[in-house]
């Protein structure tokens, strides 16, 4: 601080930090959701505001959004959805190690969501649908009583799709399906049927990140915005932390590589809301657990620099995390500010820092 005033990099780091005390929400998979909220429903002209037409619906008139919904429905036969890969054959009603039950959809609930980012949530909410079950399986999950104890409903493929014309009715500004990778070959099912009917806002991925390239390559042309996480640097975190995970930091490089290939970088609209592009989220732990700094140097060195990136600071031990004292309390400022000051130390220009959503 140089006459009393202060850089305009140092009153964005401390003005980011004045929210660290209460560790305000952001992002969907770092709090249970909340009961769903009834919201006015939306006239058609409203939902459709602009000229925006989300990629889905080509491969639904041409065909091809069936037959990729059906190839991800037959993986269940030898289930190879997820990077687990475990084999259970779903078709015949055998429970994966996500703990889903054949063919089963489980969701645990769906609801106009105003706790997401910012360009998602809008002015009228990010339509999120919450499926139960988890292929990660973290031990300090948020989110525990729905990815481990399987909170939820059967629902079938046509009550999902029913679902998502019932959140664009209501006016939300997207699909958001979050923790999707066990369930794509329903949703895919459920777009298909959907999009016949009328649907056309954009369909979110908010993933953990940790997906099979053969699976993401099926997605291409459909997801407009996926969100993954990029939760761990190293394999021995990853491995220790969620289930024997040791391929997560390299299957999650390379998929946002693929991620960034097929939707491009986030741009918001003219009213600020995303349609289109990857936003990243990052969880930053205690004791330097998520290895956040060779995150953000991986980001600044392998996307592009105005790649969008939200840096929580919302971790809370919970679930198993108090089997491991290095995870066993909240975050500090001190390690969300080292987090933070890296990111812009290397450039990175897009940066949701928890009360800000774009920094300068």
């Amino acid at each position: 601080m140089k006459g009393g005033t202060m850089s305009s990099r140092a009153v964005l780091l401390l003005t980011a930090l004045l929210f660290i005390p209460g560790l305000i929400q952001a992002g969907g998979r770092s709090e249970s959701p909340p009961e769903e909220a009834q919201q006015p429903d939306t006239t058609a002209e409203e939902v459709m505001e602009d000229a925006f037409e989300p990629a889905y619906l080509a491969l639904h008139r041409s065909g091809e959004l069936k037959e990729r919904a059906d190839a991800l429905w037959e993986m269940m036969g030898d289930c190879r959805l997820c990077p687990r890969e475990c084999g259970a054959d779903r078709l015949s009603g055998e429970t994966g190690f996500c703990k889903s039950v054949g063919t089963t959809l489980h969701i645990a609930s769906y609801h106009a969501h105003f706790g997401e980012e910012r360009p998602l949530v809008g002015t009228r909410g990010s339509g999120t649908i919450f499926f139960t079950h988890c292929g990660l399986k973290c031990s300090f999950c948020q989110n525990w009583t729905i990815s481990h104890q399987g909170r939820g409903s059967e629902v079938s493929v046509i009550g999902l799709a029913n679902m998502m014309m019932e959140l664009q009715r209501r006016g939300c500004h997207n699909i958001n399906l979050v923790t999707p990778t066990h369930y794509t070959a329903h949703i895919l099912k459920a777009v298909d049927i959907a999009a016949s009917q009328g649907l056309r806002i954009p369909l979110v991925y908010n993933t953990s990140g940790w997906e099979r390239m053969e699976v993401l390559k099926l997605l291409d042309g459909v997801v407009d915005i996926y969100l993954p996480d990029f939760k761990y640097w190293d394999s021995e975190a990853s491995a220790k932390y969620s289930a024997g995970a040791a391929s997560y930091p390299e299957l999650t490089k390379k998929g946002l590589l693929e991620m960034q290939r097929q939707v491009g970088t986030a741009v918001p609209n003219e009213q600020g809301v995303m349609e289109r592009g990857l936003m990243i989220r990052h969880l930053v732990m205690p004791n330097n657990v998520s290895g956040s700094k060779q995150i953000m140097e991986w980001i600044a060195e392998n996307l592009p620099k105005d790649t969008y990136v939200n840096i929580m600071a919302q971790y809370r031990p919970s679930y198993r995390a108090y089997d491991y004292p290095e995870i066993s309390r909240a975050l500090t400022a001190d390690e969300y500010r080292e987090a933070v000051s890296k990111a812009l130390d290397l450039g990175l220009t897009n940066l949701d820092l928890q009360g800000f959503w774009w920094a300068p």
